[in-house]
């Protein structure tokens, strides 16, 4: 069984390994010691952890949209007619096209939070 150690389990959550911690220490997310005494996660248990993490985020947007990564915008590129958005959402580089209308009216700049939600119906999956 693939186990995580904390900071591992936050990179993949999107949070800070003090977060993570948080979690651990309050009792949502269960975790063991190592040998070496430091704390580790168990596969099934973080993924476990984080479908229901992912559930109660969803519930609060009233969206069909699942896939969901809150960043901070680093670039915008305005066109005659479209806007190139670029954010980064934790470890993930997200870059859009949307039209320049919805870039002006949501006053995006760099700087500015932002949320990309991803609804696609490809999806490539790779191992690292």
């Amino acid at each position: 069984m693939h186990t995580y150690r904390i900071g591992e389990a936050a990179a993949l959550m999107g949070v800070s390994a003090d977060t993570l911690r948080r979690w651990v220490d309050g009792g949502r997310l269960r975790a063991e010691r190592d040998e070496q005494g430091r704390r580790i996660i168990e596969g099934p248990d973080l993924a476990a952890f984080a479908r229901e993490f992912n559930r109660t985020e969803s519930e609060r947007t009233g969206s069909s949209a699942r896939n969901r990564f809150a960043g901070i915008v680093t670039e915008v590129i305005l066109g005659d007619v479209s806007a190139q958005v670029e954010i980064q959402a934790g470890p993930f580089r997200v870059v859009s096209m949307i039209s320049r209308e919805s870039a002006e009216e949501l006053k995006l700049e760099p700087g500015v939070p932002a949320v990309a939600v991803i609804k696609s119906t490809n999806v490539v999956v790779e191992t690292p």
